[in-house]
C-alpha cells in the first residue's frame, strides 16, 4: 500500500497550450493546468457545474509527447503525485503553489 500514499488521477481539459521549457542538458518541462468538472443538482433541482484547476507540470519524456500532442481543449488523463512549493514574488511576498507532478498521461477525446 505504500505505492499509494501520494497518488493522484485526473482527467480533464487543458485550459491553455502547455508551457515547455528547455533546461540545461536537454532535459524538458512542461507546465499547464486542466479544468475538471462535477455536475450535480442543487436542492431547487437546478442543474450546477463545479470546475476545479489544478496546475500540471511533467518532465523528460512525458514533457516531450505533451510538447508535441498536447494543445488548449484536449482531454487527458493523468496520473501523478501531489507537491506543494513556495516562492517570493517580485514584492517579496511569499506564494504557495501546489501542482500535480505528471508520470502519465492518456489523450482521450478528439478534441
Amino acid at each position: 500500500m505504500s505505492t499509494l500514499r501520494n497518488k493522484v488521477q485526473l482527467i480533464g481539459n487543458l485550459g491553455n497550450d502547455p508551457e515547455i521549457v528547455n533546461l540545461d542538458g536537454g532535459k524538458k518541462l512542461a507546465k499547464f493546468s486542466i479544468a475538471t468538472n462535477e455536475t450535480y443538482k442543487n436542492q431547487k433541482g437546478e442543474k450546477i457545474t463545479d470546475t476545479q484547476w489544478h496546475n500540471v507540470v511533467a518532465w523528460g519524456k512525458t514533457a516531450e509527447i505533451i510538447e508535441n500532442y498536447v494543445t488548449k481543449g484536449k482531454e487527458v488523463a493523468i496520473e501523478g503525485k501531489l507537491t506543494s512549493r513556495s516562492y517570493d514574488d517580485k514584492e517579496g511576498n511569499k506564494k504557495y503553489i501546489t501542482e500535480v507532478v505528471c508520470n502519465e498521461l492518456v489523450m482521450l477525446g478528439s478534441k
